[in-house]
């Protein structure tokens, strides 16, 4: 019986920053190769599993599922006297990095923490701002020497912070963002192992989302969907964050409405919850949605896209924090949606 739970824990606590994704690579092609007909990797990366309709249409209808596996991270950008200076790959935000924890990818994988300067030392200059990332110094606790015949200019550091359980059926860890929507993709393919459906389904798990949205756009290109979904977390309420860019925790699965979706899409997809039972929101972007959906959009010469959503609170953290019912309704929506699909949707639709 799949595991919802564990496989979270696995995705979220594997360490793959943008670019360098092979080991989450790895860990979603172990989940998902039983559940589809067959696994290729494009030239970029991203891994794509390919379930086929068990009566295709004719022509054949292909359908793209399109969750980004990368990470935010940070790489080393110097060594001072046994400490490691860093430098952001991605969205690595600077305020929550004292003393955190930490992994420096050597010749070999080296604990460490962000050293913080004892506040008795600060002054009050100091105390008044965050310190800049270029200011950040990581402590592995070896002399310098050592330090510096294990560690080079370039070498990985990403967050050392497993997953903690929380009450309600809640989760808090690294990579929510968006290891939590790759959970919902691999409950849609255990839901399509036993639905009938017309369309082929291609489930990507995409990389460099985080670095500008390269392996969707890539992935696009090379599959030729005839309609797509990209899945992403989103903002879900807590204090200071504007309640007019939020989604509720356990509310319904969120929907992008905006000019980057398609309203036939949308429509089918209501459609499809009313008859599931399954709540959804609106989640209104106006413009650029900054997701995977915004590069698949205009692949080739244009693909019907839409965007469903996890809400997670305290986004670009190491404890982005996530409800498991959400994933489970988004990969169950998926499914059913997916098997709603005949040979006559979208076949003469334009924008």
């Amino acid at each position: 019986m799949f595991d919802l739970k564990a496989h979270l824990r696995t995705l979220t606590e594997t360490h793959a920053p943008s670019g360098h994704e092979a080991p989450i690579r790895a860990v979603i092609e172990q989940a998902w190769r039983d559940l589809v007909d067959s696994l290729e990797q494009d030239k970029l990366g991203s891994l794509i599993g390919i379930k086929r309709a068990p009566q295709p249409l004719d022509p054949p209808r292909k359908i793209m599922l399109c969750a980004h596996m990368d990470e935010i991270g940070l790489m080393v950008a110097n060594i001072i006297d046994g400490f490691i200076a860093v430098q952001r790959i991605s969205g690595v935000d600077n305020r929550i990095m004292l003393a955190q924890a930490v992994i420096v990818h050597g010749r070999r994988p080296l604990p460490g923490v962000v050293a913080a300067m004892p506040p008795h030392l600060l002054t009050p200059a100091m105390r008044a701002r965050y310190p800049a990332m270029n200011e950040l110094l990581i402590d592995v606790g070896l002399p310098p020497q050592e330090v510096a015949e294990l560690v080079q200019i370039g070498d990985l550091i990403t967050m050392d912070a497993p997953m903690v359980e929380l009450l309600n059926e809640r989760a808090a860890g690294k990579a929510m963002d968006n290891r939590a929507c790759v959970a919902a993709v691999t409950v849609c393919l255990h839901q399509l192992q036993r639905l009938y459906h017309q369309w082929d389904v291609y489930a990507v798990a995409s990389v460099q989302e985080e670095t500008g949205l390269y392996g969707a756009a890539t992935a696009a290109y090379h599959i030729n969907p005839d309609a797509a979904i990209a899945l992403d977390v989103t903002f879900a309420p807590q204090p200071g964050v504007d309640s007019t860019d939020t989604s509720e925790m356990g509310g319904g699965v969120p929907v992008g409405i905006g000019p980057n979706f398609h309203p036939k899409l949308l429509e089918r997809l209501r459609q499809t919850a009313k008859r599931v039972e399954i709540k959804i929101q609106n989640d209104l972007i106006p413009a650029e949605s900054g997701t995977d959906a915004w590069a698949i959009q205009v692949a080739r010469e244009g693909i019907p896209t839409l965007l469903i959503e996890v809400p997670i609170r305290n986004m670009h953290s190491p404890v982005e924090t996530a409800d498991l019912r959400d994933i489970d309704r988004a990969g169950r929506l998926l499914a059913a949606f997916i098997a709603d699909l005949d040979g006559a949707f979208l076949a003469a639709e334009t924008v």
